[in-house]
């Protein structure tokens, strides 16, 4: 088997959006290097300072340099049937196969990560960075920072991990079934290896223990690798895989479980890399509440948190066409609920259809009368029913309630519980925030499988 150990200098961290500087490729048979190819490559694009003092490498030198263009016919040749080494192969590798893509070739090959590999064949080590490595291994490098030198370093590691591979995982990692070098450089495949296949909500965490991703899965496992397939080039997908250390999970019933308790879990941790989630807040609510006149005052007005609504929305004409509702059938002042603002008396007052709140001439009591059958009648209108499906185990069955058309909670219930009772269902689940994203999720599921829902 050979193997062509790569090492490259770029002016950036991501390949979609920074070239190659230099690159270093050294033929190992196993045994020794047999060959080696080595050049500086104009990157078409200014080298950043910051960079250049820690490369050495500066425009200037770069100016007659080939473009990768120019030298992509022959880094083809000596890559495309050999297996790709490297320190942190995924950085190498996606760089290199970006700037052929763009020459129109299309590289596949095989891959080993030394970071990952002296991981597991020499453990122990505090550092697994290449100097710190190299150091602690005694393996000189000359020019560090510099293709050529980490390359040669980095050969020299990849001979010591040949020999000292005494339980053959380097060939379980080239191996088709085995999925390691497709996983980020400081994630352990111990890790993944621990998933299940249920579904359930799974959190990427950094070397501190931060929750900094979140996902919902229909099978945990093989969602989490679908992570790590691929080679994108983007800045934000190379600095979420080189953070992730570790991966937690919680197993649900059901995939609408994981779904709720994924939305739920941005929402109250706010990870880094979730955006559209994030976004997602209650637009509008139907409140209520005693002016100083003692008239119970119903009103449409922007979401607040932590404040009582009857009812919630995403746009104000749908929670305005629900207020007018419930004006027409009790009777109730549009004035009264914000519907008109001017000084003089509702129009419905000349039509027979107020009292006369606005203008003083029903009392209040007689009028919160008719605005308390009003909000009994919207309670009566918003759904009350459980959604039942399959547990964790064949023990259990899971359990979602939406009560009064607001989401209270979900669990876990036995299959001799007793469903037609809300009080005694909401002992045993777990209360959570509603919101109309959450909502309509219910709904449309109960709505797709209504053998699942049970009116209560």
């Amino acid at each position: 088997m050979l193997y062509a150990v790569v090492d490259i200098e770029t002016t950036g961290g991501f390949a979609s959006g920074n070239g190659i500087t230099e690159i270093s490729i050294l033929i190992h048979d196993g045994v020794s290097v047999i060959d080696t190819f080595e050049t500086l490559i104009n990157p078409a694009q200014e080298i950043p300072e910051y960079i250049q003092a820690l490369t050495g490498i500066s425009n200037e030198m770069v100016t007659y340099a080939p473009l990768f263009s120019d030298i992509a016919p022959k880094i083809y040749e000596l890559l495309h049937d050999k297996t790709f080494v490297a320190h942190n192969v995924n950085f190498d590798y996606s760089f290199v196969k970006h700037q052929l893509s763009l020459a129109g070739y299309q590289l596949q090959c095989n891959k080993l990560c030394t970071v990952r590999l002296s991981r597991k064949i020499l453990p122990g080590h505090r550092s697994y960075s290449l100097g710190k490595l190299c150091t602690a291994l005694g393996i000189e490098i000359n020019n560090r920072h510099r293709a050529g030198g980490d390359a040669a370093a980095t050969a020299v590691l990849l001979g010591i991990l040949l020999q000292a591979d005494v339980e053959g995982i380097i060939n379980h990692s080239l191996s088709k079934a085995s999925k390691e070098q497709a996983l980020p450089p400081n994630l352990p495949k111990s890790e993944v290896e621990k998933l299940p296949l249920n579904p359930g909500v799974y959190y990427f965490k950094d070397q501190k223990g931060k929750v900094i991703y979140i996902g919902k899965a229909k099978s945990l496992k093989k969602r989490v690798c679908s992570h790590f397939t691929g080679n994108s080039t983007t800045k934000q997908r190379q600095d979420f895989l080189k953070d992730i250390y570790s991966v937690d999970f919680e197993v649900c019933g059901t995939e609408l479980m994981a779904f709720i308790l994924e939305a739920t879990e941005i929402k109250k941790l706010w990870p880094a890399n979730n955006r559209a989630l994030k976004r997602f807040e209650q637009k509008y609510s139907l409140f209520a509440f005693e002016d100083q006149k003692g008239y119970i005052r119903l009103g449409i007005d922007k979401f607040k948190k932590n404040t009582p609504v009857l009812y919630s929305f995403n746009t104000i004409l749908e929670g305005h066409n629900l207020l007018r509702g419930l004006i027409k059938e009790h009777l109730l002042c549009e004035k009264l609920c914000f519907i008109q603002k001017n000084r003089q008396a509702c129009t419905a007052h000349g039509e027979g259809n107020c009292a006369g709140a606005c203008l003083g001439k029903e009392s209040a009591a007689a009028y919160n009368v008719r605005v308390k059958y009003a909000i009994e009648d919207l309670k009566k209108m918003l759904p009350t029913f459980a959604v039942i499906d399959k547990g964790r185990t064949e023990d259990e069955k899971s359990c979602l309630l939406v009560q009064e058309g607001k989401f209270y909670g979900m669990g876990y219930i036995s299959h001799h519980a007793d469903i037609s009772a809300p009080e005694e269902l909401k002992s045993v689940l777990q209360p959570y925030p509603s919101n109309d994203y959450i909502l309509h999720m219910i709904l449309s599921h109960a709505e797709q499988f209504p053998q699942k829902k049970i009116a209560i």
